[in-house]
Order: C-alpha cells, then sequence, then structure tokens
C-alpha cells in the first residue's frame, strides 16, 4: 500500500498503531524533538527505523526503540495563490515561461516518494516572487513530461510555439526543461530557429523546487536576469556554473552537454568557455564566439529520425550496423575513438552504407577536441570509404543536426553541406 510504502514488521505496526501514514506531519521525541514529514522506505530496508523529512529538507532516519512519544499534527489547509498576488510592474520588461515538465516543475509526492511533474508554469512563476522584480511574467504549459520522455515531435511543437513569439515585445523566453535531454532540444531549437531575434533560455533543476538543496529558483531567476539584460539573441541553456550558490552559467544551445548525473553544476560548455556569467545582478560576456555575429532568422522545423548514433567500441559487431542499414537508416553518426576512428572490422559495412547513400559523419568519444582523420592511416581509410569529419561537433548535436538537415532537403550533396557549414556554434572557430 502506499500509504505505508516500505514500511514492514515492527516499523509497520509502529505506524498503524499511531494511526499514522506516508505523508503524514508528525512530531517525534526520542531525547530530541523532530517535526517533520514521514517518508517512505526503500522495499528491502529493515524494520527498525522510521524516516522523517525535515522542515531543512533532509531526512532522518529514527530507531524505533529511541522513540518516546509521537504526536500527529493535523494538516492545515494552504491559501491557495492566485495570479493577482503577483502585481504586474508597467515599467518592467516582459518574459515569457514556456513548462514542459522536468524536476524543475516537479514536488516529490511524500506517499510515494516520486517526483512528479505537477508544477504548472504559473506555480512556477508564484513559486519564486523575485521574478516579479525582474520582469513581468506570462505562463504557459506546452506540456509535461520529463525529459527522457520528450521525443522530436516535443522539439517541433515547442519550436513552431517560439515562432509564434519572434515579432512579440517580450524580452526573452523561458522554456522550463528536464534536464537529461536539455541539450537535445537546445541543439534543435538552435538549428530549426537560427538567428531567433529574441533570447531563449532553456532552464532546468537538478533536485526538485520543494527540496532545501533545490536549484531551480536561483537558475530561474539568473534566467531572467540574463533574458532582460544579455542585449543579446539565440538559444541558451541556463544552469548552476558550479556547486556554489553564486554563478549562473549561460551556454550556447549547440555546444553544451550535462556531465554529472546529480551535481547542480552539471551542465558545462564543451571546448569553450560559457557565453555568459550571471553573478547576482550582473551579467558579463564570457566567451568571444563567432555565435554572436548577425544571423539571418529562419524558421525550419521539419526533420526526419530515421538515423543513428553509433557508439564504437572494441568488440562491436559489424552485424549491429548491417541491422542499422536494413532498417533504411538515412543518416549514421559514428562517436569514434580519439580522433576519429572505428576498427576494421566495420569497413565492410561503412562501404555498404556509403555505397547506399547514407550520409556518414565522424565525431569522438572525447570530451573535447577536434576530429583529423588524416593523421593515421586507419583515419585516411575511413575518408575513403565516405566518412565525413565533423570537427569538434559534439555527437549528441550531430545526431540532432542530422536530422534536422534530412528534414530539410532530401539533397544528399545539400546534408553534406549543411552538416559542415557552422549554423549556430556547433563547430568552434
Amino acid at each position: 500500500m502506499s500509504e505505508f510504502k516500505g514500511y514492514k514488521g515492527k516499523s509497520l505496526d509502529f505506524l498503524q498503531k499511531n494511526s499514522i501514514k506516508v505523508g503524514d506531519t508528525v512530531e517525534i521525541q526520542d531525547g530530541v524533538k523532530y517535526s517533520g514529514i514521514i517518508m517512505p522506505r526503500y522495499e528491502h530496508g529493515d524494520d527498525k527505523h522510521i524516516v522523517l523529512k525535515l522542515k531543512s529538507g533532509y531526512n532522518v532516519g529514527l530507531e524505533l526503540e529511541k522513540i518516546q512519544s509521537v504526536q500527529k499534527i493535523p494538516s492545515k489547509e494552504s491559501k491557495a495563490k492566485n495570479t493577482e498576488d503577483i502585481k504586474k510592474n508597467p515599467l518592467l520588461p516582459k518574459i515569457l515561461l514556456l513548462s514542459t515538465g522536468g524536476t524543475i516543475a516537479s514536488k516529490v509526492d511524500y506517499r510515494t516518494g516520486a517526483v512528479t511533474p505537477v508544477l504548472t508554469a504559473e506555480e512556477l512563476n508564484m513559486s519564486v516572487p523575485e521574478l516579479a522584480e525582474i520582469a513581468n511574467i506570462d505562463t504557459e504549459v506546452l506540456f509535461s513530461e520529463y525529459s527522457e520522455n520528450i521525443m522530436p515531435e516535443n522539439w517541433q511543437k515547442i519550436a513552431q510555439r517560439l515562432a509564434e513569439f519572434d515579432k512579440s515585445d517580450y524580452a526573452g523566453i523561458i522554456i522550463a526543461h528536464g534536464t537529461d535531454t536539455m541539450h537535445y532540444t537546445s541543439a534543435y531549437l538552435s538549428f530549426a530557429l537560427a538567428g531567433y531575434p529574441i533570447p531563449v533560455a532553456l532552464v532546468g533543476s537538478q533536485r526538485s523546487s520543494d527540496r532545501a538543496s533545490s536549484d531551480a529558483a536561483l537558475n530561474l531567476i539568473g534566467a531572467a536576469r540574463f533574458l532582460v539584460g544579455c542585449k543579446t539573441n539565440g538559444i541558451f541553456v541556463v544552469m548552476h556554473k558550479d556547486e556554489n550558490d553564486v554563478d549562473i552559467a549561460c551556454h550556447f544551445g549547440t555546444r553544451v552537454r550535462k556531465n554529472h548525473t546529480s551535481k547542480r553544476g552539471a551542465f558545462q560548455t564543451v571546448g569553450d568557455a560559457p557565453a555568459f556569467i550571471v553573478t547576482g545582478k550582473e551579467i558579463r560576456r564570457n566567451n568571444s564566439s563567432e555565435f554572436f555575429k548577425e544571423k539571418k532568422y529562419q524558421v525550419k522545423t521539419n526533420l526526419k529520425t530515421n538515423v543513428a548514433l553509433v557508439k564504437y567500441y572494441p568488440g562491436y559487431d559489424p552485424d549491429l550496423l548491417e541491422k542499422i542499414l536494413e532498417l533504411n537508416c538515412e543518416a549514421i553518426i559514428f562517436e569514434g575513438t580519439g580522433l576519429g576512428h572505428v576498427g576494421k572490422v566495420m569497413y565492410e559495412n561503412i562501404k555498404k552504407a556509403n555505397e547506399k547513400g547514407v550520409f556518414l559523419g565522424m565525431t569522438s568519444q572525447c570530451i573535447d577536441g577536434r576530429i583529423s582523420m588524416t593523421v593515421y592511416e586507419s583515419g585516411r581509410d575511413l575518408l575513403d570509404l565516405g566518412i565525413i569529419p565533423l570537427e569538434d561537433m559534439i555527437p549528441e548535436v550531430a545526431l540532432v543536426k542530422v536530422m534536422w538537415a534530412l528534414g530539410n532537403t532530401s539533397d544528399k550533396e545539400e546534408v553534406k553541406r549543411i552538416m559542415l557549414e557552422n549554423i549556430a556554434s556547433e563547430i568552434t572557430n
């Protein structure tokens, strides 16, 4: 039962005897007074403890034998806020906040222990009152999905909605998004809306907004300050720079990836410095990339998803590549070793793919550095087999770019030209 999730034996008897369950607020004495919420437990935990979430946001395990008293505290109905609680200031710029889900738009369900996407864009706005001091925030929910469930059709929906605001008076647009696949979305938007006339900030959080250690509020505040003060345009990912609650990093949408599973400073610009750093109210340009050069705005949201990202490793079975070709894949992005290599065992099927007109692009498994396939004989062999070196493009970005390129042209030579053109700073200087 979810109301006693993870509890068994003595701990379950304790909860039932005291008429309390997961999600209830209690006050417990065991020599020290604790107030908090009864949390669920792992199914394989012992039956000698209960877990309490304190007001600080941290959990504490309490040993049953040491508990002197327990009292259930009746829950108080919180007064619902409404949009009138946040006054519009006509002197402030406007920002649009679009919510797509993810941890930044989630709360912990204390009855199940799950983090669920339940916050609306409006609730996000109201949960961070500092935003109202920076800009007038309009809110809209596009959909509510964890980022692993966001598919290319969701990217298109975001892009199409953004295109409707390209002539608006918004100073910028925030997209609340889950972190795990945020760099895929930012890459697609960078290509589909190249030259977009106002700045767009994809913002997430590593920890849900109701946790004491959440980074959601500071990320949102930093993004809002960036949008109203950056004096630039384009697609950015805006997140904590490191573990400290001081600096917010604004990364180009095609040069960023998530490099840590849980740290608040998980996102890093690959091969360069973040475009901007926000410290308090200060915004400083941090990168001299060609990204800042004026680009012609174009809306091209089509894409094709029958492409593959192949990570080569010793022992890779070339028959797997054969299967990919049988699925009529139109492009393969290789994540090769070092300067851009795969083993000779792959050569025959690479040749077949090239003869079928499949686009073949090479990236590197290395976090940083450029492809250089002329250094070694093996690299030169792969060039002769039709593989195109993709400079220092991040593998995931190359995958998204080829999806987008194939969606906008059926000419194989044009696909090749597009993949080598630096459209949105996906290739560094």
